[in-house]
């Protein structure tokens, strides 16, 4: 099993109260630049420790405009971490492409990152929410198809020696030569993260891409996966736990009480969209033409209603209570001992084989985050790489059956779809 760790990397001032609303219309005038000079180096220093007590990824990602998530930028971050690190994976998931006007630049951003850290980048790629094409200015009708096609101008990047043209719809080159390419090749390998697209969910089997759902209901989270096991079988292969990632809240802590108090966190803070009932963004950034198909469009009334604690729960409990989400095993907070005995429960239904372990979110002080971490290195991480042996979970970059994304089988896999 591949064990990450993730935060979103979120605003936190004590001098201020609730902000308001989740993205873009909070203005910027709020900004510290001395807390946020802090935060940003508390988190990077969380993230060498999470290395340091045995962490195999460090997982990242990036909103734009918007306090809860301080990674506007999240290369920067990785590529600072690219050089500090020596061991874990670097796991972007993900880029925001369709708001990319030159795609270039970040296929030499990412080659850069792989190169400094020797190969240790996983790259990952996302569509983005409404928020990121109104704040970067970005043609949302046009969502899916510049995502697509910069994952094929970038793979082509990265694999096809220089010079030569692409003439796409949305992406123009006449000289594509870029002199920084990836260590890892053909060139390094992706997770895709996701919450409700089937759409996405077969574009990543299509690419023998492992699926990430985020925080989602364990039941939905079921159904996604068997969707990706449907679509492998389609595409000539035989998916298995390699193909599959998790992501959802876990805190250890000293104490029952202990672990309770500061479990709650998760879901306050000054910017934290996951407060129980608050609401989505302004009406006027969500739900732009063409972001989403008439399937998904179903799929995200459902999460909205289950995230605001209404009826149709059937996706995710981001706005529900707190003892709603530790009853549906969306937030775990306990002692090792309570929190193994809650992972098992979710391995075995889900059976993926990354998971990534969110936690030092929301209102969640440093302090809090260390005492954790402390706890998940000496006793939560060994225990659950024996649970995932026993299991029979393997990770992505160890499956030798030709699905996997580890050096060798990837390099095969890439130079099979090449030639077909």
């Amino acid at each position: 099993m591949f064990i990450g760790h993730f935060t979103e990397q979120p605003w936190q001032d004590a001098t201020q109260g609730y902000l308001g609303t989740i993205r873009l219309d909070v203005s910027n005038k709020l900004y510290d630049p001395e807390v946020g000079r802090q935060l940003y180096n508390r988190y990077l220093d969380e993230k060498l420790y999470a290395e340091e007590i045995g962490f195999d990824g460090l997982m990242f990602n990036e909103h734009h405009s918007t306090a809860f998530c301080m990674q506007g930028v999240t290369n920067v971050g990785v590529a600072i971490l690219a050089r500090q690190t020596k061991r874990a994976k670097l796991c972007i998931l993900g880029n925001v492409l369709p708001i990319w006007d030159d795609p270039l630049w970040l296929a030499e951003q990412l080659a850069m990152i792989d190169m400094i850290s020797h190969g240790r980048l996983v790259s990952g790629w996302v569509r983005g929410a409404p928020s990121e094409s109104v704040a970067h200015n970005a043609p949302s009708a046009y969502n899916r198809e510049r995502y697509e096609e910069a994952h094929d101008f970038i793979v082509k990047t990265w694999t096809t020696p220089g010079p030569f043209r692409w003439e796409g719809k949305h992406y123009q080159y006449r000289y594509v030569n870029p002199w920084s390419m990836p260590f890892q090749r053909p060139h390094p390998p992706a997770m895709i993260p996701g919450v409700a697209s089937k759409e996405t969910v077969r574009w990543a089997a299509q690419h023998h891409y492992p699926y990430v759902m985020l925080a989602t209901l364990l039941g939905p989270t079921k159904e996604m996966f068997d969707y990706y096991f449907e679509c492998a079988q389609e595409f000539g292969y035989k998916a298995g736990s390699q193909n599959l990632g998790y992501l959802f809240k876990v805190h250890a802590d000293e104490t029952e009480e202990l672990a309770d108090q500061v479990g709650r966190r998760y879901i306050s803070g000054a910017e934290n969209p996951f407060i129980a009932g608050n609401t989505a963004a302004a009406p006027l950034f969500t739900g732009l033409p063409g972001l989403s198909s008439a399937d998904s469009r179903k799929r995200q009334a459902a999460l909205l209603g289950a995230r605001t604690g209404g009826a149709a729960s059937t996706a995710s409990t981001f706005r529900a209570p707190y003892e709603t989400q530790v009853e549906q095993y969306s937030i775990v907070s306990g002692t090792p001992k309570t929190v193994l005995a809650k992972l098992r429960h979710v391995l075995g239904l889900l059976r993926p084989g990354t998971l990534y372990i969110w936690d030092g979110d929301g209102a969640m002080t440093h302090d809090d985050q260390m005492r954790s971490f402390r706890l998940m290195g000496s006793e939560v991480l060994p225990a659950l790489r024996e649970m995932s042996k026993e299991m029979g979970l393997v990770g992505p970059f160890e499956s030798n059956d030709g699905t996997g994304i580890g050096p060798d089988v990837w390099a095969k896999h890439k130079q099979e779809l090449a030639k077909a």
